[in-house]
């Protein structure tokens, strides 16, 4: 349905505030202390559990006191449309790998795109990549991504046998937060790469990249424990059910939520035994 010239002012008008600070701090500034594997609370794999059905969330409204130096600085008629790429996965790849939308290509090394089984019945998403993700052009590495290795090998989930991509296919400088404004041009890429892999359930790690793809400003304590929905963009009448967790790096600062991290996956098995 076509949006009135009224409805489209509003939109370009709306704002939406920034996040705020990332949870995956570059690797230099996590904790120095050993490597600690994912333990959890049983090395059974995980039982059935009961979830509720959520449908997926509606944006919300900006407030009218949003302030200015908050405003995403983009309008909603420039961003990029997931219809205007091509279907064709190498094709795509080649897209993203020239996409100069937003500042970031001109501090990029590469375009990190993602990485895995294209064909995975699970889909992980991350933020954006890192310094030596930027260098090495594949999601997930160093300490956070050895960590989420081994949580998947905890579910008996190689990491080669998942699809892992990031929200974002540039680095930010510095490491910094993810700018609205990049998150929504990005958005048909992964949109796309969701449509491609169409996996059975999505693993959404860490509270921006599970704001972005539910388009929620709910903090992740609230977005965990239920079994959220997206429509996949090119088969309509078909729902993904996805779950929020924490991300690795995070855990790696603060291991006693592991537990949790260990009750998510159950909830995601639960949703692919059902």
């Amino acid at each position: 349905m076509s949006l009135s010239a009224r409805k489209k002012e509003y939109l370009r008008l709306m704002g939406i505030p920034v996040y705020s600070e990332r949870v995956d701090v570059a690797e230099a500034t996590l904790v120095e202390e050993p490597f600690a594997e994912f333990i959890p609370e049983s090395t059974n794999p995980p039982e059935a559990v009961s979830s509720v059905i959520d449908s997926s969330p509606v944006l919300k409204q900006a407030s009218q006191e949003t302030p200015a130096s908050e405003v995403v600085e983009v309008s909603i008629h420039d961003v990029l449309k997931r219809g205007e790429l091509p279907e064709d996965w190498s094709d795509l790849i080649d897209h993203v790998a020239n996409c100069e939308r937003c500042d970031l290509h001109k501090t990029r090394t590469q375009t990190v795109f993602g990485t895995g089984n294209i064909q995975a019945d699970w889909m992980i998403i991350g933020e954006a990549p890192g310094f030596e993700e930027d260098k090495q052009g594949e999601p997930f590495l160093g300490k956070a991504g050895d960590l989420l290795s081994s949580i998947l090998e905890s579910i008996g989930l190689a990491r080669n046998k998942v699809y892992i991509a990031n929200s974002l296919k540039c680095s930010p400088p510095g490491n910094r937060d993810s700018k609205k404004s990049e998150l929504a041009q990005c958005r048909a890429y992964l949109e796309q790469q969701i449509a491609l892999v169409d996996p059975k359930v999505i693993l959404c790690v860490g509270r921006v990249a599970s704001q972005n793809l539910l388009q929620s400003d709910d903090p992740i304590s609230r977005l965990r424990g239920k079994v959220h929905s997206i429509q996949n963009p090119i088969k309509v009448e078909k729902q993904i059910p996805v779950i929020v967790t924490y991300h690795p790096a995070y855990l790696l600062r603060s291991p006693s939520q592991k537990l949790k991290v260990w009750q998510d996956l159950k909830l995601a098995f639960s949703v692919l035994t059902d």
